[in-house]
């Protein structure tokens, strides 16, 4: 099958950009760090603590504001702590020659979503965080700050990831319908493709012990980003319960892990990303980490029923969540070609199939 002229790069392109010097890195890939959409990007040796966080602007490298803003410099050769309500500059171990029709877009990892650590990838130039534009040449640094739980991370550590695209691949609103009309993208009986995107909803009807969700505990131990299995749940997370009702109150300042009342389905030649959501429909924020690669919830690859996981913060009010009410909205962008690797088959892949899931880091 020929590759089309626009659309996501799939893995093997991402791995021609590395072979081709477009791509490069201080030291060899990981075996799994190419995605069937994506590359997850590593932390270098040096996390520079910083009073705020800034926009470096058309005219300033990322260093020259790093030089007036560092507080002190941590080595994170042999693992440090991040601390809570702190904002970290981390330089990244791969650099960016972008030819002049590709672009590039960041999104922290599902995992690092739901630890409630805000990520963003920096440029020299920027004047957007997680945009790379077309034609880039230079470092990459990311923006780390711990919102719930202090981490542990060290050099190498992946918290975010990067999607290439040449040209405009999304959907429009028929494309949308004729694809979910076809292969059943989210399970809904009507489906709500409005701006672009078709709408998730909350479920807060609970499994079969009526178990929800999740609330973040404060004044926890330390989350080791790279180990998994590590941690009890109830040293970290409040189970929460519907109780027959089927709402809940937000509470500002509190972080959630709620789960969607559809499965989500990913085609393989497609790719889709969790929008932020309208501000003008409710006072939260949901899904810091958006990307969702080919093959997530495919049958074929084993993920029938795969449901997205919610990350919501409510922003200076408490908020209620009602079941059913829309959270979110998921675009969907043409792959290149279909990956080698799908989402589920081999790839790392740590939440296909899933329901309502905390990241690896916790026993179940």
């Amino acid at each position: 099958m020929m590759a089309r002229e626009t659309g996501i790069l799939a893995d093997r392109a991402i791995a021609a950009l590395f072979k081709s010097g477009r791509l490069t890195s201080e030291r060899e890939l990981d075996l799994d760090q190419i995605q069937p959409a994506s590359l997850d990007l590593r932390l270098g040796t040096k996390a520079f603590r910083v009073r705020a966080s800034f926009m470096p602007g058309p005219t300033h490298l990322v260093s020259d504001k790093l030089d007036r803003l560092k507080l002190h410099v941590i080595d994170l050769s042999e693992g440090a702590v991040l601390e809570t309500g702190c904002v970290y500059i981390v330089p990244l171990m791969e650099r960016l020659d972008l030819p002049a029709g590709m672009s590039a877009s960041a999104n922290p990892k599902s995992s690092t979503g739901r630890l409630d650590i805000f990520t963003r990838v920096i440029t020299d130039y920027a004047q957007e965080f997680d945009k790379i534009p077309a034609g880039y040449s230079g470092p990459l640094y990311l923006e780390i700050s711990p919102r719930t739980f202090p981490i542990v991370v060290r050099r190498g550590s992946r918290l975010s990831q990067i999607r290439f695209r040449v040209g405009n691949a999304l959907l429009g609103e028929p494309e949308l319908l004729q694809l979910h009309n076809d292969q059943i993208l989210v399970a809904a009986s009507r489906p709500n493709v409005s701006g672009g995107g078709i709408a998730l909803s909350i479920d807060l009807t609970g499994d079969e012990e009526g178990l929800i969700g999740y609330r973040g505990k404060h004044h926890t131990a330390v989350v080791d980003v790279d180990k998994k299995a590590q941690h009890d749940i109830f040293d970290f997370w409040e189970p929460l319960y519907s109780r027959g009702r089927t709402e809940l109150i937000l509470d500002p300042d509190e972080f959630y892990i709620l789960v969607s009342r559809e499965a989500v389905h990913v085609p393989p030649l497609y790719a889709a990303e969790m929008t932020p959501f309208d501000p003008l429909v409710g006072e939260f924020r949901v899904h810091y980490a958006g990307f969702f690669d080919p093959g997530f919830g495919h049958e074929a690859a084993g993920g029938r029923g795969s449901r997205a996981v919610l990350e919501v913060r409510s922003h200076e009010v408490p908020f209620i969540l009602e079941d059913g009410q829309i959270v979110g909205r998921l675009v969907y962008e043409h792959m290149q070609e279909k990956p080698e690797g799908l989402y589920g088959t081999g790839v790392g892949s740590n939440y296909q199939a899933q329901g309502l899931k905390l990241s690896k880091h916790f026993r179940t």
